[in-house]
């Protein structure tokens, strides 16, 4: 161990070693069991005499902090408790306004028995055996190049591999050098605020939206103004003038799940090209589909260069990856690799790498299809959950992509539905409120219904669960 002793005065050099030592054990560097170094590896390593330390080990024991076991050496006992200790600064900093931490649900802590929650995909899905072969393959083979820093854009094999994906997968051209790879969508939206936005821009965003992304906004100090959605998507001729970003989710919009409709998407396009505004198109779990084919994306539609492409492999794999993608303009480009380089530099190289693989040998294809069967029987059955167990209350919104449905309170039914939330989490079932996605107008009440890590055969238990506790709080109001 590293021990840091004040040995100001000869004379207290012992009593220093012996404080140290103790303190280093009431705060839990030292824990029960631990060895302390040999009297002659300590005293050389403070620069003094092997009797100084000896006499604070002798100290130590008599005290009952450690006990020196023959042959084997000097050990803490459990009579060194460790004391809870503040680390609050006399002088208390203040972040800038925008800063506000809101943990995000986990599946580690507090799962509910039945979680229809939104957003998190099913890790008994994914084949980790597979990946974990694939990664430990790149991490032996990568030792030389694990002492240089990559690239800022990515693992150019991954960009590679992202390029085909998406040639096949959404019918988008795009080059290697189109693809930036970046930890999670997050980082890209975060990316291509650093080198678009300035303090007090104007940012226009859906209405309900996604909160991280608003987050992420306000915290670049840029103002956010929400556009209301309808059926069709974004609402463009609710944009506001002065916008010089869009952020969009055209494919299967958070969190309603309606897909822009093509006069829309066009529509869009027209505007940002008459106003020389940029587009963030977040197509964040379109993989996922089980009727018909997506539309076209902004990007492909795009001849000015206007549209910013992000992707993620957060839903196709696991969030903890932290793996995502962004197609940028050519003008973009040197920047954004600035901005990247100065926030990060580089992903881990042999993540990206094993991915690349897993791209390639159509094993990312494979586990999508998989997956994919397994979410559609999931899908209609929280469909059908709705229209059985809540149809007097509650309305789905169509949907036939993503990994959660969207279900509206109906015209004229009084319900909190934010306390229907908790009164579910209480009866081992996971639900999430509308509410929270609005940031202008007045929200719609309603729920976001994951089917993301619900079992299947749990669904309609559910369900009848929750429209158990709607009943009983119609009936006590």
């Amino acid at each position: 161990m590293d021990l840091t002793v004040h040995l100001d005065r000869r004379g207290e050099r012992t009593a220093a070693i012996y404080t140290a030592l103790v303190e280093a054990m009431t705060d839990g560097r030292l824990r029960t069991g631990d060895r302390l170094p040999p009297t002659r590896e300590l005293a050389t390593q403070l620069g003094v005499s092997r009797t100084t330390v000896a006499a604070a080990y002798d100290r130590l024991t008599g005290e009952g902090y450690v006990e020196g076991r023959v042959g084997a050496g000097t050990f803490v006992t459990a009579a060194a408790t460790p004391v809870s200790r503040t680390t609050e600064a006399r002088v208390s900093l203040r972040s800038r306004r925008g800063w506000t931490f809101t943990p995000l649900p986990s599946l580690a802590e507090h799962t509910p028995a039945i979680d229809l929650r939104a957003g998190m995909p099913d890790p008994a899905l994914f084949p980790f055996d597979t990946w974990r072969r694939l990664l430990t393959s790149e991490m032996r083979g990568r030792a030389a190049q694990m002492a240089t820093y990559g690239g800022p854009e990515g693992h150019l094999p991954l960009r590679e591999a992202i390029a085909r994906h998406l040639g096949r997968s959404r019918s988008l051209l795009a080059a290697p050098e189109d693809v930036m790879v970046t930890d999670g969508a997050q980082q890209a939206l975060d990316l291509a605020c650093r080198v678009l936005l300035a303090p007090g821009d104007v940012v226009a965003m859906e209405d309900p939206g996604y909160p991280m992304a608003r987050r992420l906004f306000a915290g670049h100090g840029v103002k956010v103004v929400p556009v209301p959605v309808d059926a069709d998507g974004l609402v463009v001729e609710r944009l506001p003038d002065e916008a010089r970003l869009v952020f969009t989710t055209p494919s299967h919009q958070f969190p309603t799940g309606v897909a822009m409709s093509l006069s829309r998407r066009r529509a869009l396009i027209d505007w940002a090209d008459r106003h020389r505004a940029a587009i963030i198109e977040d197509d964040y779990d379109s993989e996922f589909r089980y009727t018909t084919r997506p539309l076209e994306p902004l990007h492909s539609l795009d001849e000015s260069g206007r549209v910013i492409y992000v992707g993620t492999f957060s839903k196709s794999m696991m969030p903890s990856l932290r793996l995502g993608f962004m197609l940028a303009p050519s003008s973009l480009r040197p920047a954004l690799a600035a901005a990247r380089q100065m926030i990060g530099w580089h992903g881990v190289v042999p993540m990206q790498a094993a991915l690349a693989r897993f791209i390639d040998e159509g094993l990312l294809a494979r586990h999508v299809r998989r997956a994919s069967a397994e979410y559609a029987r999931r899908h209609d059955a929280v469909l059908a959950g709705v229209e059985t167990s809540l149809d007097p209350w509650f309305e789905a919104i169509p949907s036939s992509a993503g990994l959660h449905v969207c279900a509206l309170l109906r015209p004229g039914v009084e319900l909190d539905v934010d306390a229907l939330v908790e009164a579910a989490l209480a009866e081992g079932v996971g639900l999430e409120s509308l509410r929270p996605m609005y940031a202008g107008r007045q929200p719609r009440d309603g729920l976001l219904l994951g089917y993301g890590t619900v079992q299947l055969d749990a669904v309609a238990d559910g369900f009848s669960r929750v429209a158990e506790l709607v009943r009983r709080s119609r009936t006590s109001a």
